[in-house]
Order: structure tokens, then sequence, then C-alpha cells
């Protein structure tokens, strides 16, 4: 099923994550479980903020429908990101998932403490990894009713 609202846009997902490789290897999941999706990718928690808030170079950015946002981070980290994002009266109802590679529970209790929408954790092998990005996109894409689409 195509991740679309009812007048056949694509959903906007915002990958914050600084690593190359998990960035290709999401956006070949993403295109394997749905083609049209948009992906755009801020490699660190400022550039995300900046995207999010449509600020400098991202003032003409679209508001993401979903994001998924790593915790380990260059000049803002995931978690201080989480905050802004929910802090924030305008930003606050996009939902966020946590995608990582921490499975410790301090990290999953604080993500939730900052109000994250999920967590889960990046697995190794490919075949899950692909597994995983089409069960979020199945749920949050695609069955999730979404204040975009209200």
């Amino acid at each position: 099923m195509n991740s679309i609202d009812p007048l056949g846009t694509p959903a906007l997902v915002l990958l914050v994550d600084d690593n190359p490789g998990d960035v290709r290897l999401t956006r070949e999941a993403f295109k394997k479980a749905d083609v049209l999706i948009v992906i755009h990718v801020s490699h660190d928690g400022v550039d995300a903020m900046r995207f999010l808030r449509q600020e400098g170079l991202h003032e003409l950015a679209p508001r993401p429908d979903l994001i998924l946002l790593d915790l380990n981070l260059p000049r803002m980290d995931g978690r201080e990101v989480l905050a802004a994002i929910k802090a924030d009266a305008d930003l606050k109802a996009i939902p966020t998932v946590m995608l990582t590679t921490s499975g410790a529970a301090s990290d999953v209790e604080t993500s939730y403490r900052l109000h994250a929408n999920s967590y889960v954790t990046k697995p190794v092998e490919l075949e899950r990894f692909e597994a995983l990005v089409a069960s979020i996109n199945d749920f949050w894409l695609t069955k999730a009713l979404r204040p975009s689409l209200l």
C-alpha cells in the first residue's frame, strides 16, 4: 500500500542520521516498501531543527509527516532534538520515531520521557532492517491518522 494522503500527495519523512551508510540503507528500504515517500535528510541535530523550523536554507522546507531520529548526532544529539521538537507547539504533533542502534534501557526510558512516539533499534541484518522500515511505513504512514491528513 502506498503512503499517500487522499489527495495523492506522497508522505514526507525527515530522516535525521549522520551515518551515510544508514541513510542509504533507510532510503533503499523505504523505496522497496513504498516508492511514493519523499525523504529529506539532516545529518546533525542543528540542521534538523533548522529544517523543522524552516530557517535559513530550509525556509521552504515542507512539514514532514514523520521524523526518524537517531540518538547520536553531532552538534545537537537526538535527545536534545527530541526535547526541542516536543517543546515546540508547532512541531510536537509530528510523530517522532527514535531509530537508533542503542538498545540501552536508559536511552529508551529517556526517549519516552521526552515524548518519543516510539523507539526502535536498527537491526544489523539487511532483511530485518528492511522489514523494520516496512513496518514503520505501514503503521506510521499508511494506517495511523496524521494531523496533516485531517
